[in-house]
């Protein structure tokens, strides 16, 4: 299990905003999915107007997230082109890699969410 939750929100913009989610507001989370939207509620009330949806993530050992893995669990996939958890530095033609990725589905064990903001509220992130 991870101590803390770090959620690093994208504004669009270029800019990201960091919040640490402590058990009460990191709970919330659990369930979710890789590209499932929520309102911005969950993170605080100020920004209960905002809709926003999860991108990727890491768990407490930095072993990345991957949306069409159902699940919590780890797996050890054969990488044959750049992708999520496999960005070789020479692709040498039939270049294949066996790395370690995580499930989709969000438990107590992620310690890094990547989100992105899809509909901007009246407050602004701070």
């Amino acid at each position: 299990m991870a101590d803390k939750t770090v959620l690093n929100i994208g504004k669009g913009d270029g800019s990201t905003v960091k919040f640490n989610l402590d058990d009460d507001k990191r709970s919330a989370f659990y369930g979710l999915n890789v590209g499932d939207e929520f309102s911005g509620e969950l993170i605080d009330e100020q920004y209960n107007d905002y809709t926003l949806v999860i991108t990727g993530g890491s768990d407490h050992d930095g072993v990345p997230m991957r949306k069409d893995i159902d699940g919590t669990e780890r797996r050890k996939i054969l990488f044959s082109r750049r992708t999520v958890g496999f960005n070789p530095r020479k692709l040498r033609r039939g270049a294949r890699k066996r790395k370690l990725i995580r499930g989709a589905e969000i438990l107590d064990d992620i310690a890094q969410l990547n989100v992105k903001v899809i509909k901007k509220g009246k407050t602004d992130l701070q």
